[in-house]
């Protein structure tokens, strides 16, 4: 998996029990939806009641600037494919409602947090497309135009299922990229790779002291 060491953790955080994926398995690879979508379903078996996601992604808010970190407040799905398509688990409900697929009240705790910390954080949609392109500068300005403030090619298939299963999601993007604007800017995995880097300090600080106080 380009970029993604595909490593299961089990540990402590805080005195919490974790369970960390380091990488995921992308549907632009390849994998089905329910193989994208399977380890939550093991977290679900195993009895994990919420979810933290992260993932790097595009900007097409013009307020955001490279490096950002945006607290995910809803999402686009645009892949392909949907991830409960298919017989029905017995998780959830055929027909799940998507009304706060993402924890308002960890969304605010999140916020007093970098408040706190004195961390600068962002609200927005995030748009999941299938890819492995990166937007041309007309679909940066389509998905703005449609209500979107990022974009990525994972999460929204994973917090779907996990929504469906009862457990709770937070998600946090990385702005590596910024697109849409009147002057195209050409972007690289390198570079992706590197604003991710230099933000996910900060994103993992906000997450760890999140689970110290759940």
């Amino acid at each position: 998996m380009e970029g993604h060491s595909g490593k299961l953790i089990f540990g402590k955080l805080g005195g919490v029990d974790v369970m960390a994926m380091q990488g995921r398995f992308h549907f632009y690879e390849g994998y089905s939806m329910k193989e994208v979508t399977f380890p939550v379903r093991v977290m679900y078996e195993l009895g994990i009641k919420t979810l933290f996601v992260s993932n790097a992604a595009g900007g097409m808010n013009p307020s955001f600037k490279i490096g950002d970190l945006m607290i995910i407040t809803d999402h686009i799905n645009f892949f392909p494919e949907h991830p409960l398509r298919g017989k029905n688990f017995p998780t959830g409900p055929r027909f799940p409602d998507m009304h706060e697929t993402y924890d308002q009240q960890m969304v605010r705790q999140a916020d007093e947090i970098a408040r706190e910390k004195g961390i600068k954080v962002q609200h927005g949609v995030y748009v999941g497309v299938q890819g492995p392109t990166f937007e041309t500068p007309a679909e940066y300005k389509m998905y703005h135009i449609l209500g979107g403030d990022a974009v990525g090619m994972s999460t929204v298939p994973e917090v779907i299922v996990a929504h469906h299963c009862g457990i709770k999601t937070f998600g946090i993007s990385v702005i590596t990229d910024l697109g849409g604007f009147d002057d195209p800017v050409e972007v690289s995995h390198e570079e992706v790779q590197e604003a991710a880097n230099k933000a996910q300090p900060l994103m993992t600080e906000i997450m760890r002291e999140m689970i110290k106080r759940s």
